[in-house]
């Protein structure tokens, strides 16, 4: 437990990827990091692609980047849903503005796409959405993992384990 102190946000909204948050949730944990879930406000339990529901700790409307060492944005359709609540979008790009570790993984990109964050940013991304990657300004590679400072991004489940030795190490430089 090397990185106690710290503290992480996911978040999630309805149709979220259940690897793509609970593999993140738990391997952050593992390492002593305090780990809130961040709903959109629109329900206080949100369920996966598979059903797996996961009660949101609070919603985006009550923090701020200040409170988080850390955000993780999981793919599956949530991310859909999550772009049209003004919050989330704030504190996607209030995180990247003061330099917090941002990680997001597959579909989730849509969040920095709406966020306005990606400008100039090297990122991956599921391939279905990287021409709204490239059209916001991302320089798009198809690589399990990007980091590009304090941005890590991934494209699917399978690069999981890329992804979180990534979240790791940034939160403890």
């Amino acid at each position: 437990m090397k990185l106690v102190g710290k503290k992480a946000a996911i978040l999630v909204e309805d149709m979220y990827n259940e690897f793509e948050v609970w593999i993140p949730y738990y391997r952050l944990k593992e390492e002593g990091i305090e780990v809130v879930v961040v709903g959109s406000g629109t329900a206080r339990t949100y369920h996966g692609k598979y059903g797996i529901p996961i009660e949101a700790d609070t919603q985006a409307s009550e923090v701020t980047a200040d409170d988080f060492d850390a955000l993780v944005i999981p793919g599956g359709y949530a991310p859909d849903k999550m772009r049209i609540h003004a919050a989330m979008v704030n504190l996607v790009k209030e995180m990247v503005t003061k330099g917090k570790v941002v990680a997001c993984i597959c579909h989730g990109g849509w969040m920095l796409v709406s966020a306005g964050v990606l400008k100039g940013r090297k990122a991956t991304s599921y391939v279905a959405i990287r021409d709204d990657m490239v059209n916001a300004g991302a320089l798009w590679e198809d690589s399990e993992l990007v980091r590009d400072g304090n941005l890590i991004t991934s494209r699917k489940p399978d690069d999981l384990p890329a992804f979180c030795r990534a979240m790791i190490q940034a939160m403890g430089e």
